[in-house]
């Protein structure tokens, strides 16, 4: 697509890349090392995804959160995050994953992790 960022990457911003997807650092980072995985093909959400582009995420996701652990010790845990539709906050209609290396005392209150995305359901 001409006018998708994600279609239209330039290669200096890859990190990671297999035959179907790609990784990029994110532009506005949650945390340091805050990293996308992006299919080849333009899908617009996850569930628009074959198999094999499932599987060709999945893996760059796994090496990726090794290599940012190798990197960088202080990372305790991650979220793993997918927008799928305006409503659930995505804004680039090109799938992509969210890959969010964590550290201890980067949250005042970390129990219940993605489920902050609505305003007071973490807590439970």
């Amino acid at each position: 697509m001409p006018n998708c960022l994600f279609c239209t990457m330039d290669d200096s911003r890859i990190i990671a890349s297999n035959d179907l997807a790609y990784a990029i650092r994110d532009g506005f980072p949650v945390t340091e090392g805050h990293t996308l995985i992006i299919p080849n093909r333009h899908v617009e959400d996850y569930f628009g995804l074959s198999q094999d582009e499932l599987l060709a995420c999945d893996a760059l996701l796994n090496s990726l959160k090794e290599k940012i652990q190798q990197d960088d010790s202080s990372v305790a845990g991650f979220n793993v995050g997918i927008n799928a539709g305006e409503v659930a906050g995505q804004t680039i209609f090109h799938c992509h994953i969210h890959l969010i290396p964590r550290r201890k005392g980067d949250a005042e209150e970390p129990r219940g992790g993605v489920r902050h995305v609505i305003p007071g359901k973490g807590f439970y």
